[in-house]
């Protein structure tokens, strides 16, 4: 509503509490629970949350070929030992700082461009034994 149709700042909090009991049933008590609840919102960072998928995206990609090369990999998380994950995170993504950019990242890693085939198959699998579907 801000970005299309001109929706004044001014007027968020309002608008917000009625799309929230509109959604939810709920009013929030006070805008720090409303529309002031993320820093994002308030900073005026929009275009942030989409980072969020991509890196939920690299990580189940990166992590699908992390178990590959480490087959400990579930072992040491639960043994609490996770040097040799920095290890391998350091050898093959953290060394190379902004040298190369994500997509070359990823490829260098995978062998494939980014997927958002393994989020999904971790999302479906997670979700799968939380609910026993």
């Amino acid at each position: 509503m801000i970005f299309n149709e001109g929706l004044p700042i001014s007027e968020l909090p309002k608008v917000w509490n009625e799309k929230y009991k509109a959604y939810l049933g709920l009013t929030p008590p006070n805008d720090g629970l409303g529309v002031l609840q993320d820093v994002h919102w308030s900073g005026g960072s929009f275009g942030y949350f989409p980072s969020y998928a991509l890196g939920n995206m690299y990580a189940a990609q990166i992590t699908n070929t992390l178990r590959k090369e480490l087959p400990q990999f579930d072992g040491f998380v639960e043994d609490g030992n996770f040097a040799p994950i920095k290890e391998w995170l350091t050898e093959n993504i953290y060394k190379h700082g902004k040298s190369l950019k994500p997509a070359e990242i990823i490829m260098n890693i995978t062998g494939e461009p980014l997927n958002p085939d393994y989020l999904a198959a971790y999302l479906e699998e997670k979700f799968k034994a939380i609910y026993g579907v």
